[in-house]
């Protein structure tokens, strides 16, 4: 009891003492609404009689307030000790930095005294040193209007910023970028700002603070001057941050950063970093240049086979032995034979059924005989699916069995027929030597359709592979097919062609194609077709004569009429991936477009937009396209013009907004927005939208909302969505999904069309068995493929009037899907790129942009051995350093070479 009554004593005592100190009458409100005690208020800081300072602190105090009283005395050589002493004060306070350090707070109220004593000290080393005083204390000030740290930093040329500390740089870099701006308005010189910051970076990027020092030469517009700061303990971090702003920069800063990455990566031997940025500026030089440069066989194998994942077209010296592997894996040749390893590791080389697939004994037994009629509907959705399923490991139940007359192709009708045969190409898919034997028969079928089919699964079949006989060349390419009286059997050769050489700039095929499009006897179909075709091939290459071409289609008074046709749409798309990701390069086109008098012109340059800025994230060009839907449509003869303007619109946003994560979550919202307010045509084109913005990736929160679409009382709504839904999984197996289309197909067992595009959608989540991704992002997503966009983007223009399209007759039209499909898989390999089985650890990317350290790359991982698949957004790492990657990413097939310093067991 008596320690209690002693603690409630002292606390009495201590009441009394802060009453004695601050008498309630005395107390006075400041001007600023603040309370100011006895009175006293000193600049925009108050002095408050009653803060109880320690005894330390009060010597403190003491010990600043008479330094500041020797500056302000006569004699000079009072000086320079007193703010030696001052700097060592400010120096060695240790408080953190949640609060002002103790001198500074105690040296504020002398701001002003300090500040009049510098302008009348005459020049020298005294006056220099108390500006670097006052630009210290100048911290504590924050006005807009003043930025004394900076003012006084300038006026005291110290080399010595770094002894500050960090908050004081960090605080000086802040107001370089304020004053920067605030003088290039003004037309000032600027030189003073960027030899200070010159002294700053370093300081930076010795500490860590490599984003401090990228923002710092980013707002100074210096950005190019990084190679010479950095060293081998600070790029990787610096290059990581440099890649990483891309995406929130906008054109001409993007390409700037990447360009400066490229280079520092390439100074530091990082080979395969370079290669990926340089594919990243779609710089067919730069690439070319790396790939040249690179040191060693096994390093070019490795580079070859990221500049066969993009599909580019490279030609180089094969002057020895070591040349034809590298070709090989350029060209994507054993691109098959990897598959089927990794096919033959998981124990799924056995075919699957459509039965296996539809699992028809789960759906309600009251629709389950219904919804397989042995129409020719039924026939022609199993073909597809059997396609997806089996796509790639070249065995089915269905297709490749030697069977009689009675064949699957039989079973269905007219361009069904075509479809049916083209499926062949996808259960080839890569594996051209053994695939043609198995195409050619149906190549001498009489019926048209037969031969369309076995053109189009030629195509197919070479999509992503080159070899140097080029069977899809001699086969397709040929006048018989080209000049077909039948026009599908020409649609299905132009198509074939522009699958097989997506992405290969190849001149053949402009002598090809182009006077099918200038030439004015052609049906609007066959022009359209060759003209994106010509797309494909040439992509993101602003080719000038095939974009000139189709402008001077669109201008022919002649064509006018045939303009209205619903396969324009193609024509428009060929011209908008000729500017794929070339974002400024557009205007052109868009001007010339302008000139154009027809409904279609505007849609069409929507579309050359939505391509050019494609995967930017470009928060402008995603509020343009809003605008766009927001806009109401009169009856008028332009109506479907503009609806078609608005589809391409909401495609657009999803297209632009793909390759960021935060403007993927916003643009989320956004369609759940249209949805609820737009018009039918808006409302038919967001699932679509939503089925872009994640392909083989599926989120719950996504494919929860298109099942609701689903069930949407306007039919084009409910179809793309089920549509989206198979996208949204595609190839992932996922069991929910499969749950939610098996209802669906009982659901709609009385509509053909909605029931064939649920196969579709069921077919498309099994694809490759459950080994393949539609994801147009490859290499830890970091570059974005032309090529699978733009086959993805085909297909959801067909899609925006499926009902004309794909579930009536022009089925075919979803093969331009095989672009974009490719095994989501990690293989191994040695140096002479033969299979090789080590432990790797997969699970979920982190990303480590600016983080202290080396922070974990993945979380939640296991371990496996290779092959494996991956995911979306996961990313694997070695378990252990006996092996040396080549790449700097594992995924899809990379090459490893023995640890030289390793030891078995250490």
């Amino acid at each position: 009891m008596a320690q209690d009554s002693d603690v409630s004593k002292a606390a009495d005592k201590g009441k009394g003492k802060a009453v004695e100190g601050q008498k309630p009458d005395q107390s006075k409100k400041g001007n600023d609404g603040q309370l100011a005690v006895n009175g006293k208020k000193d600049g925009d800081k108050i002095i408050d009689a009653a803060e109880e300072l320690s005894e330390e602190d009060q010597q403190l105090k003491n010990e600043l307030d008479m330094l500041v009283e020797r500056l302000t005395e006569p004699d000079a050589s009072l000086y320079k000790p007193a703010l030696e002493a001052m700097k060592t004060s400010i120096k060695t306070s240790t408080s953190s930095m949640t609060a002002v350090p103790k001198p500074l707070k105690f040296l504020r109220p002398h701001y002003e005294t300090m500040t009049k004593l510098y302008d009348e000290w005459p020049e020298g080393d005294d006056k220099s040193s108390l500006a670097d005083v006052l630009s210290v204390i100048g911290m504590t000030f924050s006005d807009e209007d003043r930025q004394d740290t900076l003012k006084y930093r300038l006026l005291s040329p110290s080399q010595d910023i770094g002894s500050w500390g960090h908050e004081y740089t960090r605080h000086l870099a802040l107001e370089i970028g304020e004053v920067y701006g605030k003088r290039i308005t003004g037309d000032e010189p600027i030189k003073d700002l960027i030899e200070l910051a010159r002294v700053l970076i370093p300081l930076f990027l010795q500490n860590n603070a490599e984003a401090d020092a990228v923002d710092l030469m980013s707002e100074l517009e210096i950005i190019e001057e990084l190679p010479k700061l950095v060293d081998d303990n600070t790029y990787s971090r610096v290059c990581l941050y440099l890649v990483s702003m891309v995406n929130l920069l906008t054109y001409p800063d993007n390409e700037q950063f990447l360009r400066t990455a490229h280079d520092i990566y390439k100074t530091y031997k990082e080979y395969t970093q370079a290669m990926v940025i340089a594919i990243r500026l779609n710089d067919l030089d730069l690439i070319k240049s790396d790939f040249e440069s690179a040191s060693g066989p096994a390093l070019k194998k490795q580079l070859a086979f990221l500049i066969g994942r993009q599909k580019i077209w490279l030609d180089f010296d094969k002057d020895d032995e070591e040349a034809q592997e590298i070709d090989e894996a350029l060209c994507n040749i054993k691109l098959a034979e990897y598959f089927k390893t990794l096919g033959k590791d998981l124990n799924i080389l056995e075919p699957k059924t459509t039965e296996d697939i539809y699992k028809s004994h789960l759906e309600s037994s009251r629709v389950a005989g219904m919804t397989n009629l042995d129409s020719a509907r039924h026939n022609l959705a199993a073909a597809f699916v059997n396609a997806f399923v089996n796509a790639g490991f070249g065995n089915d139940k269905m297709m490749l069995v030697e069977q009689d007359k009675e064949s699957w192709v039989w079973k269905t009708k007219e361009e069904g027929m075509m479809s049916t045969v083209a499926s062949l190409g996808t259960l080839l898919m890569w594996d051209v030597e053994n695939g043609l034997d198995k195409i050619d028969k149906f190549t001498y079928a009489p019926e048209p359709q037969i031969q369309a089919g076995a053109m189009l699964a030629i195509g197919i079949m070479n999509s992503g592979v080159r070899i140097d006989s080029e069977p899809a060349l001699a086969l397709l390419g040929d006048s018989e097919k080209l000049e077909h009286k039948n026009p599908l059997v020409r649609t299905a050769s132009i198509m074939g062609l522009g699958l097989s050489y997506a992405g290969s700039q190849k001149e053949d095929l402009l002598e090809l194609l182009l006077p099918i499009i200038t030439d004015s006897s052609q049906d609007m179909q066959i022009s359209s077709m060759a003209a994106l075709s010509l797309g494909l091939v040439y992509v993101g290459t602003s080719n000038a004569d095939i974009s000139e071409a189709i402008v001077t289609l669109l201008l022919d008074d002649e064509r006018r009429t045939q303009l209205t046709d619903k396969w324009t749409r193609f024509l428009a798309l060929g011209l908008g991936l000729l500017f794929f990701g070339r974002q400024e390069e557009v205007e052109v086109i868009l001007e010339t477009l302008k000139a154009v008098d027809h409904p279609m012109a505007r849609p069409t340059a929507v579309l050359a937009e939505i391509c050019a800025w494609a995967g930017t994230g470009a928060v402008l060009k995603i509020q343009e396209l809003l605008h766009i839907c927001n806009e109401h449509i009169e009856d008028s003869e332009e109506k479907k013009g503009d609806e078609l303007l608005q589809a391409y619109a909401v495609i657009g946003i999803a297209l632009v907004a793909m390759g960021e994560d935060v403007g993927q979550e916003m643009v989320l919202r956004q369609f759940g927005h249209l949805m609820h307010y737009g018009e039918a045509n808006i409302r038919r084109a967001v699932p679509l939208a939503m089925g872009l913005i994640s392909p083989s990736n599926p989120q719950m929160k996504v494919y929860d909302t298109l099942s609701r679409y689903s069930h949407d009382n306007d039919n084009e709504v409910a179809i793309n969505a089920i549509f989206a839904m198979g996208l949204l999984g595609a190839g992932t197996n996922n069991a929910r999904l499969a749950q939610l289309l098996r209802q669906l197909a009982s659901y709609y067992h009385r509509d053909q069309e909605s029931l064939f595009m649920v196969r579709i959608a069921q077919g498309l989540l099994h694809m490759g068995k459950g080994t393949m991704s539609l994801n147009p992002f490859h290499t830890d997503r970091q570059i974005l493929s032309r090529v699978s966009t733009a086959g993805l983007l085909a297909v959801l223009v067909a899609m925006i009037d499926a009902k004309q399209f794909i579930t009536s007759s022009s089925h075919y039209l979803l093969y331009f899907m095989v672009t974009a499909m490719h095994p989501r898989f990690l293989v191994t390999l040695d140096e002479n790129l033969k299979p090789l089985t080590v432990n790797v650890r997969v699970g979920q990317a982190v990303d480590v942009v600016g983080q202290a350290g080396r922070p974990k790359t993945i979380t939640g991982w296991q371990t496996q051995s290779t092959p494996v698949l991956l995911a979306h957004g996961e990313r694997a790492e070695l378990e252990d350093e006996e092996y040396i990657s080549l790449s700097s990413t594992l995924e899809g097939l990379v090459i490893l070479r023995k640890n030289p310093d390793w030891e078995d067991g250490k």
